[in-house]
């Protein structure tokens, strides 16, 4: 095998180089070598290369937490893995001891190194994962499917805990990838109504192909007076998907309505009227990344009744991220496949 690979390193300060780099070793009895099948731009890796940085990353490593992976070489101490095999990796890393790992709420472990945010990840040609995060995948299901793994993962562990009733009226605050899976799955459960409030034409357009029923451009409509309007009071169920918009959230609820607040924007200042939660006696909680929803993530897209095709707006190699990291800043992209 070769000796370098390309890699996108983050220098830090907004900065990332495509460069040759060693490929990586197993340096320890329970890892995994892992050749790179694909991988995928998140709003993380967009959020990391801000300037002021919106997401925290060590400088040095290797970017990426979504991607799928064949086994190249197995440790001593992951006999449940051989060559050959295709696996999804779960890029979250967690201590099991802490208090919060051993009640089982492991995402929220004290602490947790992520791949692709503080150790090496999925942009390059190989990669050495802990064989504790990887998951056996069918290969009947195509890698740049598979890849969807580790973000519906995430959707799915806080769509379980606000989940519309059938009937129900649903607002999605955000149309880019996140806020399509909310659609997607809300219109699969049953909703009556869903309405998405979305800027970007682009992202307007692949709500409704995901199954939104009203689309929204809250920069030409008063997106308050358009809900109260068509729903008389609110909706039952907002999914906030950007961040920073719970004082919308709050305002477009019905009484008892449910708000569940997903996106992370750690420079939002939301002002809140607590007495409307009180009054009205809204339930809001917060959902952050996956909490053992891998396997259900997976049995979902292996069954293949859960069409996400239309997700995928750019194909390019790895020597291309720039053209993918612009698609997804200007929100010509909803989920941009890299292959190594």
């Amino acid at each position: 095998m070769k000796k370098t690979m390309l890699a996108c390193v983050f220098e830090g300060n907004g900065r990332y180089a495509l460069k040759k780099v060693p490929i990586p070793s197993i340096e320890k009895p329970d890892q995994v070598l892992l050749k790179v099948l694909v991988a995928s731009i998140c709003g993380t890796d967009i959020q990391i290369l801000k300037v002021p940085s919106g997401h925290p990353a060590n400088s040095g490593i290797i970017l990426c937490h979504e991607f799928i992976g064949e086994v190249v070489e197995v440790g001593k101490e992951c006999s449940g893995f051989k060559p050959g095999d295709w696996v999804a990796v779960d890029p979250n890393i967690t201590c099991g001891c802490c208090g919060y790992c051993q009640a089982g709420k492991h995402n929220m472990c004290e602490n947790m190194t992520t791949l692709g945010i503080f150790l090496n990840g999925g942009f390059a040609e190989y990669n050495v994962a802990p064989g504790s995060q990887l998951y056996k995948l069918s290969k009947s299901l195509k890698p740049e499917l598979a890849v969807f793994i580790e973000p519906l993962s995430c959707v799915l562990n806080a769509f379980r805990k606000v989940r519309p009733n059938p009937g129900d009226k649903v607002l999605v605050l955000g149309a880019g990838p996140i806020g399509q899976y909310f659609i997607l799955l809300s219109r699969v459960s049953g909703a009556g109504k869903i309405y998405v409030s979305e800027p970007m034409a682009f992202r307007r357009m692949l709500a409704k192909k995901s199954g939104a029923d009203r689309v929204i451009d809250p920069s030409k409509e008063d997106l308050e007076k358009v809900i109260l309007s068509e729903t008389g009071e609110g909706v039952d169920v907002v999914y906030d998907a950007v961040g920073s918009l719970a004082d919308i959230a709050i305002k477009l609820s019905v009484r008892g309505g449910r708000i569940l607040l997903f996106g992370q924007n750690q420079q939002a200042k939301t002002r809140i009227k607590q007495n409307d939660i009180t009054r009205r006696e809204l339930s809001i909680v917060g959902s952050y990344i996956a909490l053992h929803t891998f396997p259900e993530a997976i049995k979902i897209l292996e069954t293949g009744r859960l069409k996400l095709d239309h997700f995928i707006t750019h194909r390019i190699r790895l020597k291309e991220l720039n053209k993918g990291f612009s698609a997804m800043r200007t929100g010509k992209a909803i989920k941009v496949i890299v292959f190594p």
